[in-house]
């Protein structure tokens, strides 16, 4: 078990001021693996006025290229941590191992890489006309993170806050924070100047709270829940801070009556169970010609059938369990709902077998799912695929975009130009054609109630600058 009894304030380790401490539990043995701090929003006002004097002080003179040599060597201790970052959050998540050395510890590493580049190359002052425009950083950056691809999530907003000259107060996600623990020591062991990064653990009604309205706070960047970040949004507005959010999706794979049915329905399923489904831009609604659905049932169900349930800390594993008890409550009542209002569940539905302990749920599909079923409209965050049957193209597109979401989607044709006029008539903030692979330059984020903002790549930066004109 690993105890943290310290907050990273100033570029120290300080007791808080607030004596509690939080458990974090082995999502696949429900045991205690750790305890963090539960801060106080006294803790918050030390982290903000740290911050502050940062921004205010050294590191608000810093150059562009002197911020680049920072982030590498950011970038450079996160990589000497790989493998102890995978295993941590393969135990906190329950992400298997295989996975979590790829994704959950090696992408964070290539986007905190890639804000070096980046920051080298932005163009930070143009002249136009007789006005030279200057961006400059925002300030003092409030980062509140999810638990589902904790590190990754947390540098996607602290590399580009860095890079722009912003300076940062994290609150991670108190179900999986030990890996951000291990980014403060990344950050010690570099010798990050003090106050440049600051760590306060703890809930969000208390600790993400003090953040959101926090008079030293310049911007906050949210990411979870629509009704977290309904209300991170009122709270900042009192002292109109910037606000990003990214708030989770229901993305629509939508599969053309000429697409090639096995790879788009067998990719779509694995697309739609990464990390046991607890992924924001899952395509949960895979949605298919009618005349081919027990065609795409049946491709559904053999996939399904090779991904092997269980120990997240085995290689041969695929998918292992929820993140919490709550969580599997809640992936639960929404297949009990699926099966309450007529949709017809065609594998899984139950508790895998053999894994009493950790929360484990079957990965489960639905089939004949209407477009105003409960399980075709709300995030379950949870192994569960809807198959949705749609007889023209124009009725896929329209049930593709019924939906309070717009985060990311899948569009399968045989014809590419065909696949791209498809893609475009959907109202989502990415989507992928015929699998296209992840871009991690390209921006990530949503339309609608998917959030505000971009991040990753060159939009992400830019987020964290604004915007001065010196007229001469």
């Amino acid at each position: 078990m690993t105890i943290h009894q310290q907050l990273y304030i100033n570029g120290a380790w300080r007791t808080p001021l607030s004596p509690g401490l939080i458990d974090v539990l082995s999502a696949s043995t429900e045991d205690v693996i750790g305890r963090i701090p539960e801060s106080s929003p006294a803790d918050v006002d030390q982290a903000a006025e740290a911050a502050r004097q940062a921004f205010e002080g050294p590191w608000g003179e810093t150059t562009a290229a002197e911020r680049a040599d920072w982030i590498e060597k950011l970038a450079g201790a996160l990589k000497d941590r790989l493998k102890t970052v995978a295993l941590t959050i393969a135990e906190e998540v329950g992400t298997p191992i295989t996975m979590s050395a790829s994704i959950q510890a090696g992408l964070p590493v290539m986007v905190t890489d890639s804000y070096a580049k980046l920051i080298r190359e932005a163009k930070l002052e143009e002249e136009i006309g007789n006005s030279l425009i200057v961006r400059e950083p925002v300030g003092v950056v409030g980062a509140i993170t999810p638990w589902n691809y904790p590190l990754h999530q947390i540098m996607a907003k602290v590399a580009p806050a860095l890079a722009a000259g912003c300076t940062v107060v994290l609150k991670p996600s108190e179900v999986a924070p030990m890996n951000a623990f291990l980014l403060a020591e990344a950050c010690e062991s570099i010798g990050l100047p003090a106050g440049v990064f600051n760590i306060v653990s703890g809930y969000g009604p208390v600790v993400g709270e003090a953040i959101a309205t926090h008079p030293l706070v310049d911007m906050v960047s949210f990411t979870g829940s629509l009704r977290a970040g309904r209300r991170v949004m009122a709270l900042a507005a009192d002292t109109i801070k910037r606000v990003t959010l990214e708030l989770g999706g229901k993305s629509a794979n939508v599969i053309l009556d000429d697409a090639p049915l096995d790879k788009a329905v067998s990719v779509g399923v694995k697309n739609a169970m990464l990390n046991s489904g607890q992924t924001c831009s899952a395509w949960t609604r895979m949605i298919v010609p009618r005349s081919r659905q027990d065609e795409a049932v049946e491709i559904a169900r053999q996939t399904i059938a090779g991904l092997k349930v269980g120990d997240p800390l085995d290689p041969s594993t695929k998918l292992g369990p929820l993140v919490s008890a709550a969580q599997r409550a809640r992936v639960e009542g929404y297949i009990a709902a699926g099966k309450s209002e007529g949709a017809r569940l065609v594998a899984g539905g139950g508790r895998p077998a053999g894994l009493d302990r950790g929360y484990f749920v079957e990965p489960s599909v639905f089939a004949d799912v209407q477009a105003k079923m409960t399980i075709a409209q709300e995030e379950i965050f949870g192994p569960i695929l809807s198959i949705l049957p749609y007889d023209t193209e124009q009725e896929a597109i329209a049930i593709a975009n019924d939906s309070i979401y717009g985060l990311a989607g899948g569009v399968w044709s045989a014809d590419a130009e065909r696949a791209l006029r498809v893609a475009r008539k959907i109202r989502t903030g990415q989507v992928d054609i015929n699998g296209g692979r992840f871009n991690a330059l390209a921006p990530f984020g949503g339309y609608k109630q998917s959030g505000t903002g971009r991040e990753l790549g060159r939009f992400g930066l830019e987020e964290y600058l604004q915007v001065k004109s010196i007229a001469r």
